[in-house]
């Protein structure tokens, strides 16, 4: 009996999912790749001088590096990546069950930043940086409307591609209303919002926080704001303009480390 043709489809997507590999690249996006026991690890290659500046963590990593000339880096990289001498080819981190990401570990007060067509890889990397400093538990994106892990992504991150979860779902709106059924407060970051995060959440002292960040220039689709609990802004001293979305994440997450 012929399959259905969406099984077919459904059947090739895994398959490509399962085979796909990323070239990570630059000493830092190496290095904690290396270390991650979590990573599933192919292929690293370096020059002489990164392979010097990265000796413990290739030691710590059990593998066996394939030198190269740093004239003729044979990486499979764009022509303008600053490897820094240094790739690794990695399969995407899986980070497991959804809820126990969000949710963060015990004690914690969940923060998470979900992602509304945010598609610029370094936008998503300093988010990455940014929610791992200031301690949220994951950010979400779509799986085709957010920056898919790449090389330019983790060296932007800078690291934090290892340790904050990358979420990728599948429904925006699908996923903002399953984390307000696990408690969560939605706010939605728009510039003509009447309300700031503080005063938002000045309600609400004990709800986990989640922040949803849209795309510069179309900013939040109309959608996306309908599901939010809440728009709110963050106030300007000056009318200059506004922050890009990395910058605003960080403003955001700071914001609501100050409520919590």
């Amino acid at each position: 009996m012929k399959k259905p043709k969406w099984v077919v489809q459904k059947e090739q997507a895994k398959r490509k999912e399962a085979s796909e590999t990323v070239w990570l690249f630059g000493l830092h996006a190496v290095r904690d790749a290396l270390v991650n026991p979590e990573r599933e690890k192919l292929k690293l290659i370096v020059t002489k001088n990164a392979a010097d500046k990265l000796a413990d963590a290739i030691e710590a990593s059990g593998m066996a590096p394939e030198m190269a000339d740093p004239r003729k880096f044979p990486a499979p990289l764009d022509p303008n990546s600053v490897h820094q001498g240094a790739a690794l080819e990695v399969k995407p981190l899986n980070w497991g069950d959804f809820a126990t990401r969000v949710l963060g570990g015990e004690g914690k007060m969940p923060v998470v930043v979900l992602l509304d067509r945010v598609t610029d890889p370094h936008n998503v990397g300093a988010i990455l940086r940014s929610s791992e400093v200031f301690g949220a538990s994951a950010v979400i994106g779509t799986k085709h409307g957010s920056a898919p892990e790449t090389g330019a992504l983790a060296k932007t991150a800078s690291g934090a591609l290892e340790r904050q979860p990358y979420l990728r779902v599948r429904n925006l709106a699908d996923t903002m209303n399953e984390l307000r059924d696990m408690g969560f407060v939605l706010l939605g970051m728009d510039g003509e919002a009447d309300e700031t995060i503080e005063q938002a959440l000045s309600s609400r002292p004990d709800a986990p926080v989640a922040l949803v960040m849209g795309a510069e220039g179309p900013g939040l689709r109309e959608k996306t704001k309908a599901t939010c609990d809440a728009l709110v802004k963050i106030p300007f001293a000056r009318d200059f303009g506004s922050l890009n979305v990395s910058n605003a994440a960080a403003v955001a997450l700071y914001a609501t480390r100050l409520t919590r």
